[in-house]
């Protein structure tokens, strides 16, 4: 089993879950992180650091969130892996808990 970044990172992309993670499996795009279901040892550390509570068990991803897991493992053969915390998006707190934000995903 994987950890699965879902839509409410996008936009804020927050990277308080980089800095825990002890196999660096995060990758980041332009406005997104997502998990490398390859690397990820499922240690659960990354889920309590999100603020944005955008980081699930592949088994607990929300409803409607499902394509996420798809998701992750796509972008992150694609994306550079990420292992330092960088700031916030400068308006990550007005987008945190936006529904719908899918379409405004940076590939």
């Amino acid at each position: 089993m994987t950890f699965v970044v879902t839509e409410n990172c996008i936009k804020c992309k927050f990277t308080d879950c980089v800095d825990v993670c002890p196999v660096d499996c995060f990758h980041e795009g332009p406005n997104f992180l997502v998990i490398d279901p390859d690397e990820c040892i499922d240690c659960t550390l990354c889920e309590p650091e999100c603020p944005a509570n955008a980081i699930h068990s592949e088994d607990e991803v929300p409803p409607g969130q499902e394509q996420f897991i798809q998701l992750n493992a796509e972008l992150a053969k694609i994306w550079p892996t990420i292992t330092e915390v960088k700031e916030a998006a400068p308006d990550a707190e007005e987008w945190n808990g936006k529904p719908e934000k899918l379409q405004y995903l940076e590939r």
